[in-house]
């Protein structure tokens, strides 16, 4: 995927360094990369020990050494060791390790080739050398992982060439091999016509002996020939011969007129399947339905988001996905940035456990061994939250902070949670609880009847009352347009997502706080992330406050997170 217009003083800064270096080569066939590339042994101690001198290895660490006074580098959430990174690529569980692969930017050579990095435990995160790197393709796209009992197979895109696949079967995944050498799957047809597809960021995984591949794009098939997202299927049995099937995703009555399927990933989720995607226009969100492995079809009942906006600046970008082997899956994604910040700007996202909680519902929990990081611990008693006075907890600060807390709202229409605040509150990135605010199920018309709504707040006043209907979903808000004084920081609009609460269900948050990021999931349904940049040094402090009528704090804890650097 393409770097953000945004964020191109990056790229120019990098390419004049390029040339400079007289690596002016690589922006020609067979696009060479001049950055160091190693081969390595093929049994876990002779790569540790390889790893232990290797000059990439050892540049990683001071890099990582020199940046880490910066005021806004996370201290648990994954940035790249230099330079800048932009989507997640093949996440991946291979041989006791986690995988993570991404787009990364070699000071170099500032084309994209797949950075790496493993972790046992989704937290604690080891720089590993380049991984794939450009040639014959000018640069290394995005793709996904699929694992097999022998050996991790990568599709990715490889710009002006088409869609790539890699192999790699040792120990820490270091050496791979392009199958054949070049596009398994080109951008142009041999007899020079148009094809009836698209050729981008393309996903894989296995159904039998054939594997399958489905690769982004879009198509003017919507009203008035408009461009709207389209899946096209390949088929292969060796991984160098792919056939076009037919396009993949049916009854998608979710996505907008203008989005895509970019940096799609498709893979079971309990009992059905769900594709998390990025729309370069509409962001980061999923599509949930169930294969029909005899047609090869995705037929969706059920879509979701990720961010709630545009992905830039300040929100959720691609998705990188894969199954946890237990029902679920784990998913993580690029944060861009909202303020320039020298040679990097993008983070990782939290990964987060999507489970199927519901036959078209979705939810969402952090993953990996986050209580590891915890230390100095603060509770705060119950209390009840008085209307209309903001609470400041003077025990409670920091810039690196996870928080959790259990509220009952009762009565309150409003509930907010004010993080990153300072002591006269010139600075402060909000969260806001909104009860019964968001959408409600509509009418049914079935029959000629109308279904009666509720007239407590959730249904129409002139609407006779109902025994059970459906709930009004609830609103939970991140707004950080009061993050930050600084001139040059670029807030996003308020991230507001829906979530449905059943009857006496208390609001349950999890607050994580790093620097220059908030992520925010509530109830175990839904996440809120966005990138914020306090200029203030006393902008650490929390408070709460409660609107209209009062509220019950039932719980809160807070722990400051290690740097996982350290």
């Amino acid at each position: 995927m393409k770097k953000k217009f945004a964020y191109l003083f990056t790229a120019m800064a990098l390419a004049s360094v390029h040339v400079e270096f007289g690596f002016a080569q690589a922006d020609r066939p067979p696009y060479k990369s001049p950055v160091p590339f190693y081969r390595f042994s093929t049994t876990l101690a002779e790569q540790q020990a390889e790893l232990e001198n290797n000059e990439l290895t050892k540049r990683f660490q001071a890099s990582r050494k020199k940046q880490a006074n910066d005021p806004y580098r996370p201290f648990y959430h994954f940035v790249s060791p230099e330079s800048t990174l932009n989507d997640p690529n093949g996440l991946s569980y291979w041989q006791g390790n986690w995988h993570l692969f991404y787009q990364a930017y070699p000071p170099e050579d500032p084309r994209q080739h797949w950075g790496h990095a493993i972790s046992p435990d989704l937290v604690h995160w080891k720089d590993l050398p380049y991984a794939i790197y450009p040639s014959p393709e000018r640069a290394v796209f995005s793709g996904s992982v699929y694992v097999e009992d022998d050996r991790a197979i990568a599709m990715y895109h490889g710009t002006e060439a088409g869609n790539m696949v890699a192999v790699s079967s040792d120990p820490l995944l270091l050496n791979w091999e392009k199958v054949t050498g070049n596009a398994v799957i080109p951008l142009r047809g041999k007899a020079g016509f148009p094809l009836p597809y698209s050729v981008f960021d393309p996903s894989i995984w296995k159904h039998g002996d054939v594997y399958y591949s489905l690769s982004a794009g879009r198509a003017p098939k919507g009203p008035g020939n408009r461009q709207v997202p389209v899946g096209y299927l390949f088929r292969s049995k060796d991984l160098a011969n792919w056939e076009y099937m037919h396009e993949f995703v049916e009854n998608d009555r979710f996505t907008l007129i203008g989005d895509d399927y970019a940096c799609p990933y498709f893979w079971p989720i309990g009992d059905r399947y769900i594709m998390p995607f990025f729309s370069h226009m509409s962001g980061g969100q999923y599509l949930l339905g169930d294969y029909d492995t005899v047609r090869h079809k995705f037929d969706v009942t059920s879509a979701g988001k990720f961010n709630f906006g545009p992905a830039t600046p300040s929100g959720v970008h691609a998705p990188s996905a894969t199954p946890d082997g237990k029902g679920g899956v784990i998913v993580l994604f690029n944060i861009n940035a909202g303020k320039p910040t020298g040679e990097w700007n993008q983070i990782m996202s939290l990964p987060r456990r999507l489970t199927l909680i519901g036959k078209d519902e979705i939810g969402q929990e952090p993953a990996g061994d986050l209580e590891s990081l915890r230390h100095q611990h603060v509770s705060v008693q119950p209390m009840t939250l008085p209307a209309n006075k903001e609470v400041v907890l003077n025990n409670v600060k920091g810039n690196a902070m996870e928080l959790l807390m259990e509220i009952d709202p009762q009565d309150a229409p409003v509930l907010e949670l004010n993080v990153l605040r300072s002591a006269g509150k010139e600075e402060f990135t909000r969260i806001v609880f909104m009860k019964n605010r968001g959408m409600g199920p509509g009418r049914d018309y079935r029959n000629g009847q109308i279904a009666p709504l509720r007239t407590d707040g959730q249904g129409s006043p002139s609407s006779p009352p109902a025994s059970n209907p459906p709930a009004r979903q609830s609103l939970i808000s991140l707004e950080t347009a009061s993050a930050s004084l600084h001139p040059d920081v670029m807030p996003r609009g308020p991230e507001t997502a829906f979530f449905t609460m059943d009857g006496g269900e208390t609001l349950q948050l999890r607050v994580f706080i790093d620097r220059s990021v908030v992520e925010v999931f509530v109830n175990g349904k839904q996440c809120l992330a966005a990138r914020i940049y306090p200029s203030r040094k006393d902008a650490v402090g929390v408070s709460l406050l409660s609107k209209g009528k009062e509220a019950q704090l039932k719980s809160l804890d807070a722990w400051q997170m290690k740097n996982i650097y350290e």
